[in-house]
């Protein structure tokens, strides 16, 4: 009978330590000062660390200016998925606010994150780039990752 108990004991840990784990690339998405009736759209990436399906089963902003849209499919072990959030900038002034993101993450069920927002008509325009400036600015970026691939390969050689 103890070996029953035992092998219960063990079952439930194995089963507790292997589940789906929520996580999110920033949980504070600041807007910055943007004028009146700015693009209001943003995305969280949420990611599931675990190595069962993480479902999403609601997302609900603290307000009605804010609304949230989300893939009701489930995020496979490393896989990632969006939470779009798009906040009614015509109101004017700084305000934050949260929402909240329930799901099948047996240790946060209900995750928050949060938004930041300055609506200011004295906004600055927002920079439009030339498609040669994207097209630099991708091809540095590029440059910089292609240069920290070789510098990690040269570290773990050192290493090995």
């Amino acid at each position: 009978m103890k070996k029953l108990f035992a092998g219960f004991a063990i079952l439930g840990t194995v089963a507790f330590a292997s589940a789906q784990t929520i996580t999110f690339d920033n949980t504070v998405l600041d807007y910055g000062t943007v004028k009146p009736g700015a693009d209001g759209n943003r995305v969280f990436t949420v990611k599931n660390t675990g190595d069962k399906p993480l479902i999403i089963s609601s997302v609900k902003p603290s307000c009605g200016c804010t609304t949230p849209d989300f893939s009701r499919e489930p995020i496979l072990p490393g896989k990632t998925g969006q939470i779009k959030v798009h906040y009614d900038t015509k109101n004017l002034g700084a305000t934050q606010k949260l929402i909240e993101v329930f799901s099948n993450d047996p240790e946060n069920q209900r995750s928050v994150i949060h938004i930041k927002v300055n609506v200011d008509p004295n906004a600055p325009e927002p920079k439009v780039l030339t498609e040669a400036e994207l097209k630099k600015a991708e091809a540095e970026k590029n440059a910089a990752l292609k240069k920290s691939k070789k510098m990690v390969k040269k570290t773990k050689k050192a290493t090995a």
